[in-house]
């Protein structure tokens, strides 16, 4: 004996001797030597007799042995080591294991932290009857194969009986086979070239075999797909098998998965940090930031920048951020030396079959954040059946994101990149031009289809004109989903048809949103819509269509973007073009929406002069259109005059809306002149409150609210919130409080001026509640 320690060679009673010598019980040193306690069990009790070199080492530190001490207790662990030849029986001589050692493991790894703890979970649950598989699949750059090697090394004193990692090689002309795969396991574990099988299954058996007994910790490298997976995994016994794959590999029963998600910011600079050096960093924290965002949190691209500045000592952050600022020299910027995120995209690309290809880098033409299938289809040239079948097996590569929840898809930024490359490699400007004028004319027909649900003008007897009638909307919630999912699609395709002078395909397209247009007036996008109409209407020589379309331009400028003052350049443009044309309505029209704006600028008795005069003008026709736009000018006189202090000439004027509300108006559905009759009441309401009769104001500002949230119109609706959240402030209503936080975070969310005033509002209700 030394110092107490028993001469036993037996790795187990000299394990639990040291143990209680230092006074930790099982779990402590667990704790302290990152074992789990079932690993330490078995290694006491004898069920395993020769852990690992760093599994002993790792214990000898954890309980304060010194040198000859931690000598003897590896001595005693490498006596219970199986000698390299577990099936001596089958051997027609000496066999030598050939080593499948882990990897390096990277210093600098950075974040995933919850996946890491959920792998420790599943390693702590392996048992003899449940080995365990998880599947780490991903878009090409997400660092699978650093974090499996990484989770592997961290793992590793859970599996003293052995690590092994085998490159499959999926990305290659010809990955590993299973065949060849089980041939370099069966040589790992000793087996002998003479005495391994011929034939795949039985190589698997025997593998199967050897690694039922075993704590071992499996990395499969690069998986290409199940077949080549399925045999290298063990049948029983307590292993943990890590699966890396850019497929997802959704045909492997029983397994978990980890989803490695891009790095957040911070992540992304910590790796960054890791990388270059904490004082770079703090010496250019924007740039590092920047830098962050430019790859995308991407943790390859992430990496190579930082290992390009770390081969560049002198060069500052700042710099790399300007190169990598511009799109079309990005990937050419995301290179080192060996490191490259357009040839990591390349490998993927290259397994794709073609019409998958196609289907990727014509994507990439697809205007906004994410795509359909359908807008897929149009720019690939292929059937819809087709498209989704490539969109399924892009997402299976790892190269598209699918939505949780609609059948859309999403590239990542540097991965568009890389596809937008491809189109200009493999397709050229003809195939290109031809693509995107093949999709703009199905888009736009669609746009207009759509919208014309909305059109009180439109006989939704005669056919829509869409381009695929089966697929088509068949009512007002179906069209107003695909209008606002497709935005970015058809406003780009409007955008394609102005600039290649398809101006009556532009005019005919905004002409049917203008209805549309009301119920999303928080979109900002309407002014560019009305812009270019009235452009094409211009281009055409239509005064009397420029005229219209300059109202709408004016409209958007008023109420969408809040710009008087470019809102009353459009309205005097409308008017002149009105009174060349001798068009009475949109002459109404153009006076109003300059009212507006001089309102909106100050200049209220100008304004009020107008809103009379259009009042006038639009009284003395006698069309079902002008009857709506006399109501719209009397509502807002009446709004006008109250603000100036004359609430009283206010209520008179929207009583008479009202009325003309109530009688109808010939033509028009009961549904639209409900929303005008919702308007007065909301003014009604108003005009209530401004003289001090609140109760009164009460219930004509619910019921405007309740048909504004009814027809989906949230502009309209958060407005009236507001203002009957106001009246229950003032009489002490106990929905007061959550009527106006409501109202104010609403409209905070559709960048509506008045989310001030409600936030003001709601400030001052809570001093009053509060006695401060």
């Amino acid at each position: 004996m030394r110092g107490g320690t028993p001469s036993t060679e037996d790795f187990g009673q000299r394990l639990r001797f040291l143990r209680a010598r230092a006074g930790l019980s099982q779990e402590a040193l667990s704790h302290a030597a990152g074992v789990s306690v079932r690993a330490l069990a078995d290694m006491e009790r004898g069920r395993t007799r020769g852990p690992q070199r760093r599994t002993v080492e790792a214990l000898a530190e954890a309980l304060g042995l010194d040198g000859d001490e931690a000598s003897g207790l590896e001595a005693s662990a490498a006596q219970g080591r199986p000698r390299p030849r577990p099936v001596d029986s089958l051997a027609e001589g000496p066999s030598v294991p050939v080593p499948l050692a882990l990897p390096r493991d990277i210093q600098d790894f950075t974040a995933r932290d919850t996946v890491l703890a959920r792998l420790l979970d599943l390693a702590q649950d392996a048992g003899a009857r449940r080995p365990v598989v998880t599947v780490v699949a991903g878009q090409p750059g997400l660092g699978k194969t650093a974090f499996a090697v990484h989770a592997a090394h961290r793992l590793a004193p859970h599996f003293p009986d052995g690590q092994l990692a085998l490159d499959l090689h999926g990305m290659d002309t010809e990955p590993t086979t299973p065949r060849d795969a089980l041939a370099r396991l069966l040589r790992a574990m000793g087996v002998a070239d003479a005495a391994i099988p011929a034939g795949t299954e039985d190589r698997a058996s025997l593998w199967r075999s050897l690694a039922a007994g075993r704590r071992l910790l499996l990395l499969l490298d690069n998986a290409t797909d199940e077949t080549q997976v399925g045999p290298l995994l063990p049948g029983t016994g307590p292993s943990l098998t890590i699966v890396t794959s850019r497929q997802a590999l959704a045909g492997l029963t029983s397994v978990h998965r980890c989803d490695l998600a891009l790095l957040r910011r911070e992540e992304a600079v910590e790796l960054l940090t890791r990388i270059v050096g904490p004082e770079r960093v703090r010496a250019e924290a924007q740039a590092a930031r920047d830098l962050a965002d430019l790859c995308g949190y991407l943790p390859l691209a992430v990496r190579i920048a930082g290992q390009r500045l770390l081969s560049r000592p002198h060069e500052r952050l700042g710099k790399l951020v300007a190169r990598l600022a511009a799109e079309g020299r990005r990937l050419d910027g995301l290179q080192a030396g060996s490191l490259q995120v357009r040839a990591a995209f390349a490998l993927s690309y290259r397994q794709l079959s073609a019409d998958s290809r196609t289907f990727l880098r014509r994507a990439a033409l697809a205007a906004g954040a994410d795509f359909s299938p359908e807008t897929g289809a149009l720019l690939a040239g292929l059937s819809y059946d087709k498209a989704v079948a490539c969109a399924e097996e892009l997402t299976d590569a790892g190269l598209l994101q699918s939505d949780p929840t609609a059948e859309r898809y999403r590239f990542h930024d540097l991965l568009r990149l890389y596809a937008s490359e491809q189109v200009e490699a493999e397709d050229g400007p003809e195939a290109r031009a031809a693509a995107l004028d093949r999709t703009t004319e199905w888009m736009l027909c669609r746009a207009n289809a759509a919208a014309l649900h909305f059109d009180v003008d439109h006989d939704r007897t005669t056919p829509s004109g869409d381009p695929d009638p089966d697929t088509a909307s068949t009512g007002r919630e179906e069209a107003r989903a695909w209008l606002e999912a497709e935005r970015a699609q058809w406003l780009a395709a409007l955008r394609r048809a102005h600039d290649t002078g398809r101006h009556r395909q532009v005019l005919d397209t905004a002409k049917a949103m203008h209805w549309f247009s009301d119920r999303t007036q928080h979109w900002e996008q309407w002014v560019e819509v009305f812009r270019r109409s009235s452009d094409s209407a211009r281009a055409l020589g239509s005064r009397r269509e420029e005229a219209a379309h300059l109202n709408y331009l004016a409209w958007a400028h008023n109420l969408c973007v809040h710009d008087p003052r470019a809102a009353l350049v459009s309205a005097e443009a409308a008017l002149v073009a009105a009174r060349d044309s001798e068009d009475g309505l949109q002459e109404g029209w153009a006076l109003g929406y300059g009212a507006g704006a001089l309102n909106r600028l100050g200049r209220t008795e100008e304004a009020h002069t107008r809103l009379r005069e259009a009042a006038r003008c639009l009284a003395s026709q006698g069309s079902p259109q002008a009857r709506l736009a006399e109501l719209t000018m009397l509502n807002s006189l009446g709004t006008l005059l109250r603000r100036i202090g004359r609430p009283a000439e206010a209520l008179d004027i929207h009583r008479r809306s009202e009325q003309i509300c109530r009688a109808g108006v010939p033509g028009r559905t009961d549904e639209l002149i409900s929303l005008y009759h919702a308007v007065a009441r909301q003014q009604i309401g108003n005009d209530l409150a401004a003289l001090e009769r609140w109760p009164e104001a009460e219930a004509p500002l619910r019921q405007a609210l309740a048909s504004f949230e009814t027809a989906q119109m949230p502009a309209w609706t958060e407005q009236a919130r507001l203002d009957l959240g106001l009246v229950l402030r003032t009489m002490g209503h106990p929905e007061a409080r959550r009527t106006l936080i409501a109202a104010r975070d609403a409209l905070a969310a559709l960048r509506s001026p008045r989310q001030e005033e409600a936030a003001t509002a709601l400030a001052a209700l809570d001093r009053t509640t509060t006695g401060r």
